[in-house]
């Protein structure tokens, strides 16, 4: 049984963590830790638990977690995660996934995007996009940086055009649900403000982009118009993103005119033919049949008189944007199939 703690598991992703955990037949939490909550009975916080749980909370020691748990997920705000990882790494032989963005981004990166300095610059870290990164990198490191949300939902849609060198611009439009901002209320959350409404922000800059850029550069560096515009939705769980993605002037499917949709569906359903958690799907993408559960669905449209492809993805953000894909992660570090304990249905 692999042991596993959980440092900040009173949040959102805490909690989704210990609910996939509870189900998972070769893991148990063993660890789950919190400032604001410790002494506390986790049931009590997060009551969905109720039965499920016996732990309480505790406040954090890395000797204690280094010591006792096999693996250890971090869901702390950025910033915080490089304050536990060097003695995690020292004190004992613990695997980590780090669901902050701390690790997600070269230094130099991070720096700039995050406005603060890194504490602890290490190289070669191992970003976890399953679909996208080597099984074989992910099983033989002991951190594992989890990505963010928007990043899963828009490079999952954009990846098999960029390893195919055919993107010239992409923009992402994304609509979001609002767990993804923490379970700290604020004026954006609060009912009146958000029902029956949309809310953009971070128009131009939004820190994501950052690793959406180091993705689709990953397979095509030469693409420089990578852009993003997220918007808060009156929904609690989920990410919708359009990606309009402007195409190489030379792709075509071998025929008079522009590559069509049923070429490139084949060549979406080529790429992730190995992706147990990506659905090419015939039908428009639903919040609703993703809700709960790792998958990405992705439609696949092309503008008939225009090299123009929309893509649109559909994930959870607190499963395949958090909680999930860090479980799927762990499960690959421990030689598991990775998709223990996750192959489940939505929960429409």
């Amino acid at each position: 049984m692999i042991r596993a703690g959980i440092i900040g598991a009173n949040g959102y992703t805490g909690g989704e963590l210990m609910r996939l955990l509870a189900a998972h037949p070769k893991t148990e939490v063993v660890y789950a830790t919190s400032r604001s909550e410790a002494g506390k009975k986790v049931s009590d916080v997060h009551e969905h638990l109720k039965g499920f749980c016996d732990l309480k909370f505790t406040e954090a020691s890395t000797e204690d977690l280094a010591k006792n748990c096999d693996v250890v997920f971090l869901a702390v705000p950025h910033g915080t995660a490089m304050d536990y990882v060097p003695d995690l790494l020292n004190l004992g032989k613990c695997k980590i996934v780090d669901l902050s963005a701390d690790y997600r981004l070269s230094v130099d990166v991070f720096e700039k995007v995050y406005n603060m300095k890194h504490k602890d610059p290490r190289c070669d870290i191992v970003y976890g996009i399953p679909e996208l990164h080597s099984h074989k990198k992910i099983k033989e490191s002991r951190l594992v940086s989890n990505p963010g949300c928007f990043p899963t939902g828009a490079s999952l849609a954009a990846a098999p055009l960029a390893a195919a060198g055919v993107i010239k611009t992409v923009i992402f439009d994304s609509k979001t649900g609002i767990s993804g901002a923490g379970n700290k209320p604020s004026a954006k959350s609060h009912f009146p403000n958000l029902t029956e409404n949309i809310i953009p922000y971070n128009l131009t800059a939004h820190r994501h982009i950052a690793e959406m850029k180091q993705e689709i550069q990953r397979f095509q560096p030469e693409v420089n118009e990578i852009y993003f515009t997220p918007h808060i939705i009156a929904a609690t769980r989920g990410i919708l993103t359009t990606a309009h993605i402007i195409l190489d002037d030379k792709v075509s499917d071998g025929r008079e005119g522009r590559i069509s949709t049923e070429k490139l569906v084949e060549k979406y359903n080529d790429f992730y033919a190995n992706s147990p958690f990506v659905r090419v799907i015939s039908e428009m993408p639903s919040l609703a049949n993703v809700r709960g559960s790792n998958f990405c669905d992705i439609y696949v449209d092309v503008q008939k008189d225009a090299n123009r492809a929309v893509i649109i993805s559909a994930i959870d953000n607190l499963v395949k944007g958090a909680s999930g894909q860090a479980i799927q992660n762990m499960n690959i570090m421990f030689g598991l199939d990775e998709t223990e304990g996750l192959f489940i249905p939505s929960m429409p």
